[in-house]
């Protein structure tokens, strides 16, 4: 058993704190917050769209709420699947251009579950060294060989690969767009390399799905892959849509095998039917209304200008993800208490969430942003770099 040292952790600056935020005190300005009394500006939310907050997805989760309660009552199998749920999967399944989708209560679940199903102790599991943690622990759970490649390498994929035996299946897994760098995989050279390899190709686009693309269709619609080339698709709902919980996108034999096999999808509460009303609201928002993404990308461009002219420190990234690398945990902190003193809401991510020697502060930009917000940010870090006497 591990020991229970916090004491260690507080001395090496990596102690997580949760904050809690009291209020948006206005539903109109999602990104102003009330936090431990304060109110800030949050800039490190996922909420890219600005939906989380807007009247058609609490307009829908109410009129469901007044039809059919809240809680689900019991699984999908049981007696859980509502008209709600059935309807969004059919949505998203025709938004993904993919044959059908399966809701789950998370994307670590989703991961979790797919992974599981698919693979065996003597199957192979190749992965982005930074993938997300949930598809890590989904390989550990499989029990199948691991294969981590250094990040973004196609090279160092196929090397991996090729230690696929002829009687063994492999999997090739990926972010589609990473968490906390905000660099976008090799999408296209990896569906090549899982198509040569008769590997399984899976794409989690939890980060990409609602942001990228023209249609908001995430990082294959960018890249023009279909689900003959990428034929397991997994997103979230609680980032861009501004809702909860996660879907797998598939045709039909991959979710009829998931229904029965999903150990996280089959036992496990449904999501409540007004989340996935909210979804719906928020999926036909995504489609409707692209000046969202638009002014997103926008407001990226302009970040990445004005930090440039600032000589902080970016990494090359041109998702609203935008990590400002510090290297010490120590500093990263720092660095966000100063900008929380000018009234900015910054995290600073640290080991083991990234690796050791990256610790930094996670910049994330939404399209509820104001442009004179994101010059502040700008000058506040400005600020808070010098008031550290941190190089820039």
């Amino acid at each position: 058993m591990e020991r229970l040292d916090l004491t260690a952790l507080d001395a090496r600056h990596l102690r997580r704190r949760r904050r809690v935020v009291e209020a948006t005190p206005d539903l109109e300005q999602p990104m102003r917050v009330r936090v431990d009394g304060r109110e800030l500006l949050n800039f490190c939310s996922n909420d890219y769209l600005g939906l989380r907050s807007h009247p058609e997805l609490i307009r829908a989760a109410g009129e469901c709420m007044r039809q059919h309660g809240f809680g689900a009552g019991a699984s999908h199998l049981v007696t859980g699947h509502s008209f709600e749920h059935q309807a969004l999967e059919q949505e998203l399944a025709a938004f993904t251009g993919r044959e059908r989708a399966l809701l789950f209560s998370s994307g670590y679940m989703a991961n979790l579950g797919v992974v599981s199903a698919l693979s065996t102790r003597h199957d192979l599991i190749v992965a982005d060294r930074l993938n997300h943690a949930s598809l890590l622990d989904a390989a550990r759970l499989a029990g199948a060989r691991l294969r981590r490649y250094p990040h973004l390498q196609a090279a160092g994929a196929a090397q991996a690969l090729a230690l696929a035996s002829d009687r063994d299946a492999a999997m090739l897994v990926t972010d589609g767009v990473f968490s906390m760098d905000g660099d976008i995989a090799p999408v296209s050279d990896l569906a090549a390399l899982a198509a040569q390899y008769d590997a399984t190709f899976m794409v989690d686009d939890a980060h990409g799905l609602g942001v990228l693309g023209a249609s908001g269709g995430g990082t294959l619609e960018q890249a023009g892959l279909d689900a003959r080339a990428v034929p397991v698709l997994v997103g979230t709902l609680g980032k861009a849509l501004g809702s909860f919980g996660a879907f797998v996108a598939g045709d039909e034999a991959l979710i009829e095998w998931l229904i029965q096999r999903a150990r996280t999808y089959v036992y496990t509460t449904a999501l409540p039917p007004a989340i996935a009303a909210a979804t719906r609201a928020a999926l036909k928002l995504v489609k409707d209304e692209p000046w969202r993404r638009e002014r997103l990308q926008a407001l990226v461009t302009r970040f990445r200008a004005g930090a440039a002219a600032h000589g902080l420190p970016l990494s090359a990234s041109l998702t609203p993800i935008q990590p400002v690398i510090v290297g010490d945990p120590g500093r990263a902190l720092a660095l966000s208490e100063s900008l929380n003193a000018q009234g900015f809401w910054v995290s600073a991510i640290r080991p083991p969430t990234v690796p050791q020697g990256s610790a930094r502060l996670r910049v994330t930009l939404s399209a509820a942003h104001e442009e004179a917000q994101v010059d502040a940010l700008i000058a506040a870090l400005a600020s808070a770099f010098e008031r550290e006497a941190l190089p820039v």
